[in-house]
């Protein structure tokens, strides 16, 4: 039986907006075209998870319309474990209206719906947590319950007071950063990149095309991408988490989970939508063995 990975953070709505140009005050544009899909950093990794045969569980602050919009039946549906959602009815459930014109410029509006809440709440006692993009507070008291913590501090590294983040960081056990983030978390709490490899056991560095390092114990191993048509790169970090930790319950070795990690984030990007075309473990495993050669079973 896969140990249980428990996710904290957003479960999202993603509205994805195509237009002629991005308004600025007082002017009105088309638009061109428009489509819903689900996201939320959390939600994309347990989904991802559960996809790929994992345990997933997922806490998060949803709102009234969580079942109304299609949500929770698509959380149902591949088998995510809910039992530690919170529920506020009199909010509505987080949402993220992202425009973008026809340069690929973009401008996004995020609202926290009943996420906002989470700063107020007691987390439970949980065995093996990644903390994805969430409310700094609520983080900060979860990471000193759980057994084993993966954090991902993402774009709310800049909610993050240092008091939170330092707490964090002295709990935790594997960190996901990309190339921005880690520089950011150096400055942020006044410590080098060596004082952060350190500290903490596993450093996960992403670099977009360049792949990802992994640094461990003094090690450092570089990950290529798994190169696919690119259609859309929202979501292809959470894949990566998703593979890695999965992997990394089971039993791989550190460079082993992040092949799977970079297998896994080749599918998000190939379709839009950060939910829309995840793998299998089987599916993963045979573009693995196309790039990496035969995906081992764990000694």
């Amino acid at each position: 039986m896969d140990r249980v990975i428990t996710v904290v953070g957003h479960a999202a709505i993603d509205l994805l907006f195509d237009v002629e140009n991005i308004a600025v005050h007082n002017e009105s544009h088309p638009i061109i075209d428009y489509n819903q899909y689900y996201g939320g950093g959390a939600a994309n990794i347990a989904v991802a998870i559960a996809i790929l045969g994992g345990n997933a569980q997922l806490i998060s602050a949803v709102g009234g319309d969580f079942a109304s919009s299609g949500y929770e039946a698509e959380f149902e549906k591949f088998g995510v474990d809910l039992s530690l959602l919170y529920r506020f009815p009199e909010h509505k459930s987080t949402r993220a209206f992202v425009f973008t014109d026809r340069e690929h410029n973009q401008s996004t509006y995020f609202h926290w719906g009943a996420s906002i809440e989470l700063k107020e709440l007691e987390p439970p006692e949980v065995d093996f947590v990644h903390l994805a993009t969430s409310d700094s507070t609520y983080n900060a008291r979860i990471a000193k319950k759980a057994k084993f913590v993966s954090f991902d501090p993402g774009q709310d590294l800049v909610t993050y007071s240092r008091e939170n983040l330092e707490s964090i960081l002295e709990n935790t056990n594997i960190l996901f950063t990309n190339k921005h983030e880690i520089q950011r978390v150096c400055e942020m709490t006044g410590k080098s990149m060596d004082d952060i490899l350190s500290m903490i056991e596993t450093v996960i560095v992403t670099y977009d095309a360049s792949g990802s390092k992994i640094y461990n114990n003094g090690t450092e191993v570089t990950i290529p991408v798994v190169t696919v048509k690119a259609l859309d790169p929202t979501g292809a970090g959470d894949a990566y988490r998703a593979g890695f930790l999965l992997a990394y319950t089971r039993g791989y070795p550190l460079e082993v989970c992040g092949k799977i990690g970079s297998t896994v984030a080749s599918f998000a990007v190939q379709s839009i939508g950060c939910q829309t075309d995840l793998p299998t473990w089987d599916v993963m495993k045979a573009r693995y063995e196309e790039n990496f050669g035969k995906l081992e079973l764990p000694a």
